[in-house]
């Protein structure tokens, strides 16, 4: 699949097979495309939670009311920010450059054969403390990334939009 592909073939996925497991290969290959995303000034403030544990599952599922599909994924992955890892320069662009890992990861899967769903966290504050104590972290919880292997093949929801273009 080249990349063109992949970026028309992706979807939103929240239905997956039971019982399926993702190697530690596989895993690895996502967070290593995560981590080739573009920083600001190449400060990757970033780090990543897998999440493959029943329990803990289920209290992040707690945490965020639109995020009941991770119970049925094989794992999830949080995508976290490091705000205070920064220059002068790119201190303020530490959420877009955890956005660029989380598509890197969308993509990534999408290749392995895997479905994923991107559920935001950031910057809703409440979901963020909840998150931070369920996973005992200090970083900024962003995003929350479901995946597994795919029990639906849901239409296309994005388009192209000429009017949504502007040319000077």
């Amino acid at each position: 699949m080249n990349i063109t592909e992949a970026i028309r073939a992706r979807r939103s996925i929240r239905k997956y097979a039971a019982g399926a497991e993702i190697p530690d290969a596989d895993i690895q290959t996502m967070l290593e495309a995560a981590m080739m995303a573009p920083s600001a000034c190449n400060m990757r403030p970033w780090e990543f939670v897998v999440v493959k544990d029943a329990a803990c599952k289920q209290a992040l599922v707690g945490a965020h009311p639109f995020a009941k599909h991770l119970l049925g994924a094989s794992i999830g992955i949080v995508v976290c920010g490091l705000p205070e890892k920064h220059n002068h320069l790119s201190a303020e662009f530490w959420p877009q450059d955890c956005g660029a890992a989380v598509e890197n990861i969308l993509l990534q899967a999408l290749d392995l054969g895997y479905g994923t769903c991107w559920c935001g966290i950031y910057p809703n504050q409440d979901r963020v403390r909840q998150f931070q104590q369920i996973l005992d972290v200090q970083s900024v919880p962003l995003a929350l990334i479901t995946v597994g292997v795919p029990a639906e093949t849901p239409d296309a929801r994005g388009f192209y939009d000429p009017k949504a273009v502007l040319y000077r």
